[in-house]
């Protein structure tokens, strides 16, 4: 669970109906159902027709992308390259075959699985490289289409009240009904920008963000490889991987130059 996700929208709820309720406001008077309704589901509306079908139903399947967490596994992942890396530099990449039913990771086997089938190291590295970029934009569009939805939630806001605003005008024969509809008017502008930059906009953002990351996961998956395929040596292979993870850990004491 992604608890900044979470608590960052309730926080920012508090926040909003706190001030507003040191202003003298009332949460209840945001409570409008029609609003919520014209907005919602007019910014869905406009949201599928920006996008094709399959587009739209990833972004729907992928919105739990913003509340998950994933466990940061490249420290276990730099570990198993290593030793994969130790085991090519003593029995030679040949040997690598029977390690790969050991080899969880899909694409980290995949990876291995060029190194065994002796593939050439430039058309591996665009076959690898290939993959991650493909899956990067395609996955992306997942973003695109939160971040399309907190586009059109403010208009779609601004078309809600000024609904209630008609609806007012035809009322002007009793003044009293005025001031409280035309506040019930606003509520739609209020529900459509709060909408959008609450929820929709940061959704879009979290999502782009933890793309990047599997992204740069990946990237480091098929740097290893491609570096055990060149022979490099698996303490400074450890090191370099480490270096691309940004971890860093103290030298030990002694510990002679790594060649």
């Amino acid at each position: 669970m992604d608890f900044t996700s979470i608590g960052g929208i309730v926080f920012a709820i508090v926040c909003i109906l706190g001030g507003q309720a040191l202003e003298g406001g009332h949460a209840s008077s945001l409570g409008q159902a029609t609003a919520f309704i014209i907005v919602v589901g007019g910014t869905i509306g406009a949201v599928a027709v920006a996008f094709p079908m399959p587009d739209f139903i990833k972004g729907m399947k992928m919105a739990g992308l913003a509340f998950k967490n994933k466990k940061d596994d490249s420290p276990a992942i730099i570990k198993e390259i290593v030793e994969l890396a130790a085991v090519a530099r003593r029995e030679g990449v040949l040997a690598l075959e029977q390690k790969l039913a050991e080899i969880k990771d899909p694409f980290l086997k995949r990876a291995v699985s060029f190194l065994v089938d002796g593939v050439d190291a430039h058309v591996a590295r665009d076959s690898l490289e290939t993959e991650i970029h493909h899956e990067f934009d395609s996955a992306s569009v997942a973003a695109k289409v939160w971040e399309s939805g907190g586009g059109f939630a403010p208009c779609v806001g601004i078309i809600g009240a000024v609904l209630g605003l008609i609806h007012v005008m035809e009322n002007l024969s009793d003044p009293s009904k005025l001031g409280g509809g035309i506040a019930t008017a606003f509520v739609a502008t209020v529900y459509g920008v709060g909408v959008a930059n609450l929820l929709f906009l940061p959704m879009a953002a979290k999502i782009k963000r933890k793309l990047g990351l599997e992204r740069d996961r990946k990237t480091l998956i098929a740097e290893g490889v491609l570096s055990i395929q060149s022979g490099l040596n698996p303490q400074v292979l450890e090191e370099k991987l480490n270096s691309y993870a940004g971890i860093h850990g103290p030298k030990k004491e002694g510990e002679p130059p790594k060649k």
